[in-house]
């Protein structure tokens, strides 16, 4: 498998990636940001004193979930302990606990945690992929890196396109990722001005997924208060409806 190394490289080898499983592969196989790259393998090689004992994924980390998804979560970027540490998105950190419980008391997980990436979780209409795939420093990928791993998430939804309904935007970071999607993925232009992003926010296209916004369910957000598990079942509940899920 050819890895990428350079922005140009990465839009080839996401163009051509024939299902998920190539592009998942393709995905898993970037060097394109130096940045990102010695970041992700310096935590891998370091680790957290809790999880001293596990061998990091270091990598970049694909999507997950199911192929032919009505609803999908777009995040920001994987986070250095978890995505980073166990290879799968929202796996193994606070902020998967929180997510994959909304997502089971909606009945679209099987169940309410999401430990490591054999701990039997399965998806039910759902796909959950990031924006950036590999964990930034202070979880802020630069604009160019953002860029350069924008094709990834295009084909990503490219190859979900006949059934997908509804993209869940956790965060203004995401939420503004999603409009280049409209453009090179559907053809469509974004909306002028851009509809600002809130929690509970929607966006409504004709030929294109309906757009809901929630706060991010990172720590901060959910220690705060200013995302409680109320906020994050309506949004789901909504998102369902839109997508015609039971």
């Amino acid at each position: 498998m050819a890895e990428s190394r350079t922005p140009e490289q990465v839009v080839a080898r996401a163009a051509r990636a024939t299902d998920l499983a190539d592009l998942d592969a393709g995905v898993s196989d970037c060097f394109a940001c130096p940045r990102l790259v010695e970041w992700r393998e310096e935590v891998a090689r370091t680790r957290r004193a809790s999880f001293r004992d596990q061998e990091y994924w270091g990598r970049p980390v694909p999507g997950f979930g199911a192929s032919d998804a009505r609803i999908a979560i777009l995040g920001l970027a994987p986070a250095a302990h978890g995505g980073n540490r166990t290879g799968r998105i929202f796996t193994g950190d606070r902020s998967g606990d929180v997510l994959f419980a909304a997502l089971h008391r909606a009945g679209l997980a099987n169940q309410p945690t999401s430990v490591a990436a054999d701990d039997g979780l399965a998806l039910r209409d759902i796909r959950i992929f990031s924006a950036v795939r590999c964990a930034p420093p202070d979880n802020k990928p630069t604009p160019q890196e953002r860029d350069t791993c924008a094709p990834w998430l295009h084909r990503e939804v490219s190859l979900i396109r006949p059934t997908l309904r509804v993209v869940v935007a956790l965060g203004a970071f995401a939420w503004a990722a999603w409009w280049p999607v409209l453009r090179q993925v559907y053809g469509l232009r974004p909306p002028s001005p851009r509809p600002a992003f809130g929690h509970g926010a929607h966006w409504s296209g004709t030929a294109a997924p309906d757009l809901l916004g929630s706060y991010h369910v990172s720590q901060q957000n959910t220690f705060t208060g200013r995302l409680t598990p109320k906020m994050l079942d309506d949004v789901f509940d909504q998102a369902k409806q839109l997508a015609e899920v039971d």
